[in-house]
């Protein structure tokens, strides 16, 4: 394959990816937000407290999003570290994106309902960017190139018998 297309093969398997990710990172915005506002609206929590909850329920949401969909192909091999990183970047994303809040809210006092959802989607915004990079370099990695699992085309290329006769032997 030339320099060119190996670059275009690159960028389109970065383009599903990002597709992927976005697709998950908008459902998990849905439940973060109506966790937000359901918790601000029927309960006396302060408005962060109450979008660090909505946070950690998005977060559990992304991850099976996440593990079973956008990076299912990637390696599965340590769970367990793969989980424990999955949660610390997802709190240092959980930092920013509350962060954003709270300057708002307790730097400025604006805390309208109006006012928090926005600075809440933009702390999501800033934090989002900060967890593609982190999830795709160091929670799912990519498998090595020996361990990738085959297309389901090539597998069964590989199963056909081979098209071409073979002399037997025996018979000449």
């Amino acid at each position: 394959m030339s320099e060119r297309g190996a670059l275009r093969t690159r960028l389109d398997l970065l383009a599903r990816e990002v597709a992927k990710f976005g697709v998950v990172g908008a459902m998990g915005l849905l439940v973060n937000m109506g966790a937000f506002n359901l918790l601000r609206h029927t309960t006396d929590l302060p408005v962060v407290r109450a979008s660090l909850l909505a946070t950690f329920i998005a977060v559990l949401f992304n991850y099976v999003g996440y593990r079973y969909w956008t990076y299912r192909e990637r390696d599965k091999t340590g769970r367990t570290r793969e989980l424990t990183l999955f949660l610390l970047f997802s709190a240092v994303g959980a930092v920013i994106e509350n962060g954003v809040l709270y300057l708002a809210t307790y730097g400025f006092d604006w805390n309208s309902p109006v006012q928090s959802n926005v600075f809440k989607i933009l702390g999501i915004g800033l934090a989002t960017l900060f967890r593609f990079w982190s999830y795709r370099t160091w929670v799912f990695k990519t498998l090595p190139p020996e361990e990738a699992p085959l297309p389901a085309e090539r597998f069964l290329e590989q199963r056909r018998p081979s098209e071409t006769v073979e002399p037997d032997p025996v018979r000449n």
